[in-house]
């Protein structure tokens, strides 16, 4: 942990599995490279403010969910932000990237929290959208109860539905680049250092900024390609990112040096 009383961002990695490159690249063949099997693993992300505000950035896939899918799964929020010293209930925003079933898998641990989404990933999943949404395609990477408990927290009036860019806390900026899905956000968190970006999915693995290869599941191709140019544009200006599922993020940053397995201290 930082003892400086700076802010703090951490990676909380809660699950993995092993895949194959071609299955987690869009038309792998296209690079001429052998397939090979490739680690996958699974975050959420945590920024801690100096006046002890804690935001959460998605909140990971649900055990029972994992089981069903065949996922490893180590921890939940609810389990492990009290390992962090951080009180579940002291939590005030739940930023959701995405609405796919490994990012809003256990929104129910926080239920006094506002949580932001952008509208046009909401309306895909749960307005006029939704009829394309329940196409298999797009399906296989949703729950539907979890759907439905996004619907229940908007009825409570505890759902922010944002557009373009949205300020969550001073220095905590979202923005929305979609590709990945209709509405996928990406977080800009000052820092010190500079800037951090917490990529999400609109960045599985360092390689499809690094070698731009695009990731194989997407609803636009043009914006995914385009996220990573934003994405570049902030490196260049002197920001580290955090991709949304590659092992390296647990080489690329320091452990947690009380529990070095369950994640990085990325800022």
């Amino acid at each position: 942990m930082a003892g400086d009383g700076a802010r703090e961002v951490l990676a909380v990695r809660y699950g993995d599995r092993v895949t194959t490159r071609a299955e987690s690249f869009l038309n792998y063949h296209l690079y001429g490279e052998p397939d090979a099997e490739i680690g996958i693993d699974y975050y959420f992300w945590v920024i801690r403010d100096t006046d002890g505000t804690v935001t959460m950035v998605d909140t990971g896939f649900a055990p029972a969910a994992a089981d069903r899918r065949r996922r490893n799964w180590h921890t939940t929020p609810a389990d492990t932000l009290p390992k962090l010293g951080i009180d579940p209930a002291a939590v005030a925003t739940v930023v959701v990237t995405h609405a796919h079933w490994d990012h809003i898998g256990n929104l129910h641990q926080f239920p006094h929290a506002q949580i932001v989404i952008s509208r046009a990933e909401y309306d895909f999943w749960t307005g006029p959208g939704a009829r394309v949404a329940r196409r298999a395609q797009f399906a296989a990477h949703a729950e539907p109860g979890e759907l439905a408990l996004l619907q229940a927290v908007h009825g409570e009036g505890r759902l922010t539905l944002i557009t373009g860019q949205h300020t969550v806390a001073p220095g905590v900026d979202l923005v929305e680049v979609g590709g990945h899905t209709p509405g996928e956000l990406i977080v800009t968190v000052a820092i010190p250092a500079g800037t951090l970006v917490l990529a999400s999915d609109a960045v599985h693995f360092y390689e499809e900024v690094e070698r731009d290869r695009a990731c194989a599941i997407l609803v636009d191709l043009a914006r995914v390609y385009r996220a990573y140019d934003t994405i570049r544009e902030h490196v260049d200006r002197g920001a580290r990112f955090v991709a949304g599922h590659d092992p390296l993020v647990m080489d690329r940053f320091p452990r947690l040096e009380s529990d070095p397995a369950l994640g990085v201290l990325v800022a």
